[in-house]
């Protein structure tokens, strides 16, 4: 009878050790997909969450550079367009999305101030 006993013993703490097993890896998929959340999903958001208040934040007389390399002064703000004003001579006026904006700089702030933020 001893042999029986230690025999569903046996049956028992293995099938409580597959149960151990089965939760421990189920949390470490839930820690797997909290630490890709955390270090891709987030930092993604929070990036265009900050691009978006910049583009916002756009106003006549800025400085601006655009995603295709120019600089300009924005002249106009519309809805979700702005005049953008390239060049020296003051003849070349672009209208264009704020999306294509991907740096401002208010008039009498500073490069040095800026990237010190």
């Amino acid at each position: 009878m001893g042999i029986l006993l230690s025999e569903m013993d046996e049956t028992a703490a293995a099938a409580a050790g597959a149960t151990t097993g089965n939760f421990m890896i189920i949390i470490i998929y839930v820690a797997l997909f909290a630490g890709l959340y955390f270090f891709l999903f987030r930092p993604q958001r929070k990036e265009q969450k900050r691009v978006a208040a910049m583009q916002a934040s756009v106003e006549a007389g800025d400085y601006v550079l655009t995603t295709s390399g120019f600089y300009g002064r924005i002249i106009g703000v519309e809805n979700d367009t702005v005049i953008v004003e390239f060049g020296n001579n003051r003849n070349c006026r672009i209208t264009m999305e704020k999306s294509a904006i991907s740096r401002v700089q208010k008039p009498g702030e500073t490069s040095a101030s800026k990237e010190s933020k």
